[in-house]
């Protein structure tokens, strides 16, 4: 059976939100609070792809418009509900890109904020009581 490129690709992106097949465990992960935000950096193009590319909304990408001060690290903050939610438009419109370097750019994207998802958890386990 031959594996195309669009299903590798697939793969990837579906199994990202699997830590342990990241070769990360879940005790690994940072605890933190369900409404608590976690840092995202991202470059000029990042957030020009997320803008101009994605179909996320004006409440997710809001943040993304405010202009930054020079020198100021672009970083932005997300709660991790949101930035699984602009993960998963990340990931459509990847699946759904007819230019292929798009399609690159898009799921290297993907790939970077499903690691920083994979870095937090708010959930609880029941041991920490």
């Amino acid at each position: 059976m031959e594996l195309r490129r669009d299903d590798c690709a697939r793969w990837n992106m579906t199994n990202a939100d699997r830590p342990e097949r990241l070769g990360m465990r879940v005790k690994d992960r940072k605890q933190i609070t369900p409404d608590e935000k976690v840092p995202l950096e991202l470059s000029n193009r990042e957030r020009d792809l997320i803008l101009k590319h994605t179909f996320a909304d004006d409440e997710l990408t809001g943040r993304l418009r405010i202009v930054r001060r020079p020198g100021a690290p672009p970083v932005y903050r997300f709660t991790l509900d949101d930035l699984d939610e602009l993960a998963g438009y990340v990931a459509a419109e990847a699946n759904h890109a007819k230019d292929k370097k798009l399609e690159k750019q898009l799921h290297r994207l993907y790939t970077r904020i499903a690691a920083v998802l994979e870095s937090y958890t708010d959930e609880t386990d029941g041991s920490t009581g």
